[in-house]
């Protein structure tokens, strides 16, 4: 099997249209969402998820705090439906985000929060889930069906909507614009030859994962998929605490990746990575228009905003190549389901 015949490969190859469709088929929408935020600003923004999802909102911590400047935290599923503990969410708005939009626990929240006085809102795949009929805005993630078990196109949709949302809420003009240039930005960059990545890793069995700010969602994520589908060990950190105690590991060819974005974490990610080399580390960076050893592609012109889009689009194909260099199908993991319903 060639990684092109895989449908992780082909569903991550299909982003680019997933999100100039969700764009387009969303504005309505957000635009109305946004405009009614802005009259009725949320006190502080909840968001609740699982898995891929959850990574997707640590990437809308960082877009909602730094652009809009509204507290965002992530909700604990299991305060609510395991131990029905009651939230004071009264004014806030609670952002519940899934590919499937069934898991109980998540329902079981967003059931909660409403009756908590908060505004839901519900990113999911599939617009007539249990989830999406309790939400009071629903923004479909407009992915498709995905049959791969390890998500792909359907976390890069989610990545997209937040930064929808944003645009229309802060009404920014250079942010819109970006939006206008994303799909072609990540037609483009399909084509990054992160072929480096996927032989380097074939004998790995541990390895770090490193990303700070909007990128460190997509260190998280990166870090469950090799788990999910190369059967390797990763553990993703940001570059400012991966220092405080995990940077004891890293000696002699110990693997570690590192994403970067072009904003105020970049040279401090750098001096990270450089720091891991001196050490004897085999250090990947992707960043943009970086170059020379160890470096992944990454295309320029773009909002730092963007960059986690672009990387982890790239990161997908590299781990389906990398999956079947090691022996492993990486659209059926070892005992796992395309949708867990925990409770």
């Amino acid at each position: 099997m060639a990684a092109s015949d895989t449908l992780m490969y082909t569903e991550a190859h299909e982003t680019a249209d997933v999100v100039a469709r969700q764009f387009a088929a969303n504005e309505g929408v957000i635009a109305a969402l946004a405009q009614s935020l802005r009259e009725q600003p949320p006190r502080f923004i909840v968001t609740c998820a699982r898995g891929s999802s959850d990574h997707a909102a640590a990437y809308a911590k960082y877009v909602f705090e730094t652009q809009l400047g509204i507290a965002t935290a992530s909700a604990s599923p299991s305060v609510t439906s395991v131990y029905a503990a009651p939230q004071q969410w009264q004014g806030a708005l609670f952002i519940a985000i899934s590919q499937s939009g069934k898991s109980p626990d998540l329902v079981r929240n967003a059931e909660a929060a409403k009756l908590a006085g908060a505004r839901v809102v519900a990113l999911v795949n599939v617009a007539d889930s249990p989830l999406a009929k309790l939400a009071d805005t629903v923004i479909p993630l407009h992915a498709g069906p995905e049959r791969s078990v390890a998500a792909t196109k359907s976390y890069i949709a989610a990545l997209a909507a937040v930064l929808h949302l944003c645009a229309r809420w802060k009404n920014d003009p250079a942010l819109a614009s970006a939006l206008n240039a994303l799909p072609d930005a990540l037609r483009s960059n399909w084509d990054a030859d992160w072929s480096a990545l996927s032989e380097g890793l074939k004998g790995a069995h541990n390895l770090f994962v490193v990303g700070r700010g909007f990128g460190l969602g997509i260190a998280l994520e990166a870090a469950l998929k090799f788990k999910e589908t190369c059967g390797l060990h990763a553990e993703a950190f940001s570059s400012a605490e991966v220092k405080h105690g995990p940077m004891a590991l890293v000696g002699p060819d110990f693997p570690v990746l590192c994403f970067a974005q072009d904003d105020d974490t970049l040279d401090s990610t750098l001096a990270v990575a450089r720091e891991f080399r001196s050490r004897g580390a085999q250090v990947f960076v992707a960043a943009p228009g970086l170059e020379g050893e160890g470096t992944l592609p990454v295309a320029t012109g773009l909002p730092a905003l963007c960059t986690p889009l672009l990387i982890i689009q790239s990161f997908y194909r590299a781990a389906s190549e990398l999956a079947l260099l090691r022996g492993f199908n990486p659209d059926v993991p070892p005992h796992l389901n395309k949708v867990t319903e925990t409770v």
